[in-house]
């Protein structure tokens, strides 16, 4: 007998394929049939390397306070501990940026604050670039809102702007460095987008989960550029940066300034999260702090050019065979037009078949990928030289 209740339909109007689980099942069904293939995952963006020792040391350390009654902690504070947020304030200062402790909010990833945040938020019309981080998309067609894309090509760099754009509110989201393309919005951009927001009363939901990668002179935080801290959030990430996919630690920031009407939006969140979430792990916060610390930095800044490394590596390739291509500089993406006309699945295939090596396709990000494939810098550096061989050989 069927259930006689509503459900929520707006998630039939979601991909029914999600990227990376058709990637999963076509690799699979090669690996079946070719049982001795040496494949090389370029796709995924996991880190391979391990935690930092000084990161590890600080869990044990917490470990063992868990382990006696003297120190033990139950439930973590909602926002985070204030040991962590102000750790975090500490970090932003560097840029320089000033913020309080409380406006910095300790979540279990970037990926459910990007999914999350649009509990907090009404029917607004919706800005996404395209190709585009899948969650941005999919978390508002579930919950049923209106979606308009800004394309991303060739032309602008794969960095879209607000020109010719309505002037009227929206929800704007931007990842910069981009993924899936690796491009990195400049002040002088970022700016306009910032003027635009505040110009129109638009909210920007700002993902910087990348921006450690960043070595040229690019802001690392939208709070650098004059007027973001009343129309946008930032939501950052020890994923990449510490090493922390399998961790999950993470942080949102609302600025005091942030208000909708009387009302800031901090407050939406707090109690958002102070309802739905139980708050990150004590262990896994005093890990946060210590990669943070001078330390922790050094060592994650480590683990960073080695992964930077491998994407020289892989743009070496791209060059030598005139293939163009963004990212690879300040980020650990590198998004190159597919050869020979092929579609980006085609392209999948072929690598798949005839390298085995396993790339995201373009279009899997949006209508806009379509023709385009990302590669990333996460391998080891055994796997990303034999990579590199290969893709000579092929291409």
């Amino acid at each position: 007998m069927s259930l006689n209740i509503k459900i929520n339909e707006n998630y039939f109007n979601v991909k029914k394929n999600y990227l990376f689980s058709e990637i999963a099942k076509r690799v699979n069904a090669y690996k079946t049939a070719n049982p001795d293939a040496d494949i090389i995952r370029l796709g995924i963006g996991d880190v391979t390397l391990p935690l930092s020792p000084v990161v590890v040391e600080a869990m044990k350390k917490a470990a063992d306070e868990m382990g006696d009654a003297a120190t033990f902690r139950g439930y973590a504070p909602e926002y985070g501990y204030d040991f962590l947020r102000e750790k975090i304030a500490e970090y932003y200062k560097k840029f320089p940026v000033n913020l309080s402790a409380e406006e910095i909010f300790v979540s279990d990833g970037a990926k459910s604050d990007v999914g999350n945040i649009v509990d907090i938020l009404g029917d607004n019309e919706i800005l996404i670039p395209d190709p585009v981080y899948p969650v941005y998309l999919d978390s508002n067609i579930m919950s049923g809102h209106k979606v308009k894309f800004i394309a991303g090509n060739r032309e602008n760099g794969f960095l879209p702007m607000p020109d010719g754009i309505e002037r009227r509110p929206y929800v704007i989201y931007l990842c910069s460095p981009n993924n899936p393309t690796g491009a990195v919005y400049g002040r002088d951009a970022l700016k306009k987008w910032i003027d635009f927001a505040n110009e129109t009363g638009s909210l920007i939901i700002f993902d910087s989960a990348y921006e450690a990668f960043i070595s040229g002179d690019y802001p690392h935080s939208v709070y650098e550029i004059e007027g973001s801290k009343t129309c946008a959030v930032e939501i950052c990430s020890f994923s990449k940066t510490a090493g922390f996919t399998g961790t999950r630690c993470a942080w949102s920031v609302f600025p005091d300034e942030l208000t909708v009407g009387e009302n800031k939006l901090s407050f939406l969140w707090s109690r958002r999260q102070a309802t739905k979430f139980n708050g990150v792990p004590y262990v896994v916060q005093r890990a946060a702090e210590a990669a943070l610390s001078d330390e922790g930095q050094k060592q994650c800044r480590e683990s960073i050019a080695y992964y930077m490394e491998n994407a020289r590596i892989i743009a070496a390739v791209l060059k030598e065979k005139g293939i163009y291509f963004t990212g690879g500089e300040n980020s650990p993406y590198l998004w190159l037009e597919c050869p020979d006309g092929m579609t980006s699945w085609e392209f999948f295939d072929f690598l798949l078949e005839k390298a085995q090596i396993v790339g995201t396709p373009g279009a899997g990000f949006g209508d806009a990928g379509e023709g385009y494939f990302r590669l990333t810098s996460f391998g080891s550096r055994e796997s990303t030289l034999k990579a590199a061989e290969r893709l000579k050989k092929l291409l």
